[in-house]
């Protein structure tokens, strides 16, 4: 007996869901386009807040910049949550292998006294720093609209809970659980850090959502990271500093991968019009002035009499970046 086997195309009734029929036309979407557009809520509310009559839930009007389509800011790593969770999965089993390596090997105890001690006046403290990111960008999930920046935003706010207690097991490496009773008296009273707590606090009470973005994600980060993370982490690198820049290792690929997403928000935010690109400009030179304020006692902590002309650096790469971002800074 001859059994002949054919192929048979059966074609599905429906390619995918309406709301990304309307957005992408009929065909098969991405499991980042099934997760991330055209699912803002825009009506069918119970009531208005009652804190807030004036506005519904979630309403363009919580912030200066406007957008025909806000889906345009589209996050250029098409995290949804299975593809986030697995790239910080990845990276977390890296971090633990260079902790474990450290702790195992001794390698703490072979850093100079001078460099260990910078690391924790310097780096430890930054968790509470790290802490006012995952309040701002919790903040923009709340209360932003769409949800292609909404979603990013909460996951870069929960980075920072994440970089926070990498920088929480530096100084628990480098010196045991006094260290982040040090770190915290700094943060509270200390001279150094009291202008970075104030800017930080500050940026805590502000009400536009997308002003957070600039002042936090852009201003803030585009400045400290690269200090922290490219300029000191050199410093360590090149006098034997190594291990320190082995518990670092995620914060610094975390920095230079956000930063991608982050410049391609506000590219597009400030494209969109002539009143986008100059609100956009203003907050940008209104927090870079307070951010190079509150960082320059810790620069010079970090850096020595080095610290005014590397900041002076940081903030010449930085004006550079803005004006490819099509920003008049």
């Amino acid at each position: 007996m001859q059994i002949d086997l054919r192929t048979v195309a059966i074609k599905p009734l429906r390619q995918t869901f309406d709301h990304l029929v309307e957005r992408f036309g009929d065909k098969p979407a991405s499991r980042y386009q099934e997760g991330s557009y055209n699912i803002q809520q825009e009506s069918i509310f119970h009531y208005r807040p009652s804190w807030d009559a004036d506005r519904v839930l979630f309403d363009k009007k919580r912030t200066k910049i406007q957008m025909k389509d806000w889906y345009a800011l589209k996050d250029p790593r098409q995290f949804y949550y299975g593809a986030y969770t697995i790239a910080r999965a990845r990276q977390q089993d890296a971090a633990e292998s260079s902790f474990d390596m450290i702790e195992d090997r001794g390698l703490a105890e072979l850093i100079p006294a001078d460099l260990k001690q910078i690391a924790l006046d310097v780096l430890v403290p930054m968790r509470h720093v790290e802490w006012g990111g995952n309040m701002g960008n919790s903040y923009i999930a709340a209360y932003g609209y769409g949800t292609v920046i909404t979603q990013p935003c909460l996951y870069h706010a929960m980075d920072h809970l994440g970089v926070a207690q990498y920088l929480t097991r530096i100084g628990l490496v480098l010196d045991g659980p006094e260290a982040l009773d040090a770190a915290k008296e700094a943060w509270m009273s200390g001279a150094t850090w009291q202008p970075m707590r104030r800017h930080v606090e500050n940026l805590l009470v502000l009400d536009d959502w997308f002003e957070i973005f600039v002042a936090q994600n852009l201003v803030l980060e585009g400045l400290l990271n690269p200090m922290l993370y490219d300029y000191l982490d050199a410093e360590f690198s090149a006098n034997g500093g190594t291990a320190i820049s082995m518990m670092t290792r995620f914060m610094g690929e975390w920095s230079a991968e956000t930063a991608k997403w982050i410049d391609a928000q506000i590219k597009v935010a400030a494209a969109e019009s002539p009143e986008n690109k100059d609100q956009l400009s203003a907050w940008v030179t209104q927090y870079r002035a307070a951010t190079l304020e509150a960082l320059a006692p810790i620069a010079k902590r970090a850096f020595g009499d080095k610290a005014d002309d590397l900041l002076a650096e940081l903030t010449s790469e930085f004006n550079a970046r803005c004006a490819k971002l099509g920003l008049a800074v």
